[in-house]
């Protein structure tokens, strides 16, 4: 039985169309089991799936930065050589805790229940969803990229992923 499966349905840009050059944010219904608990949240899942990969090397902690689920990510920020992104939006979502314990992930919900996965099966299901996502960008129309902060937003985000995808 799975400790951690996150899936989406629905993927649309803000607009409701499954193609929107204007639109850099993907939306889908989102759903995370950990352990025994089901979340299920219209999410910006091109966040979520960014945050995943950073939790492969990072812990994150509940409430302290961005939600796992966030509503939205409609502010970014890129470091000075676009090699990473902050990604900012409302207080709104669904959060949870990720903490590197050896060869293992601890999860720790809103609820405090704890579940553990390996380090390994925790990878393939974060790069399943992002590959997911990376998926269904690759299927639509290049990005409008209207001025140059935007498209340094783009790429540092991309290229953010791409580094910890093949990490």
């Amino acid at each position: 039985m799975d400790v951690f499966k996150i899936m989406v349905e629905n993927l649309e840009w803000i607009n409701g169309e499954k193609d929107d050059p204007n639109d850099l944010c993907l939306h889908g219904d989102a759903v995370a089991k950990i352990g025994e608990e089901i979340f299920e949240y219209s999410a910006t899942v091109s966040a979520t799936a960014l945050y995943l990969l950073k939790t492969l090397t990072q812990d994150h902690i509940i409430n302290e930065e961005n939600q796992m689920l966030p509503c939205c990510g409609h502010f970014m920020i890129p470091n000075d050589d676009l090699t990473n992104v902050d990604i900012y939006g409302c207080p709104n979502g669904i959060d949870w805790t990720v903490l590197h314990d050896g060869d293992n992930i601890k999860l720790i919900t809103e609820s405090g229940r704890e579940t553990v996965i390996s380090l390994d099966e925790y990878q393939k299901e974060v790069f399943r969803f992002a590959d997911k996502i990376e998926d269904f960008y690759k299927e639509c129309s290049p990005k409008n990229l209207s001025n140059e902060y935007e498209r340094d937003c783009y790429y540092a985000f991309w290229n953010e992923w791409h580094k910890r995808r093949k990490e």
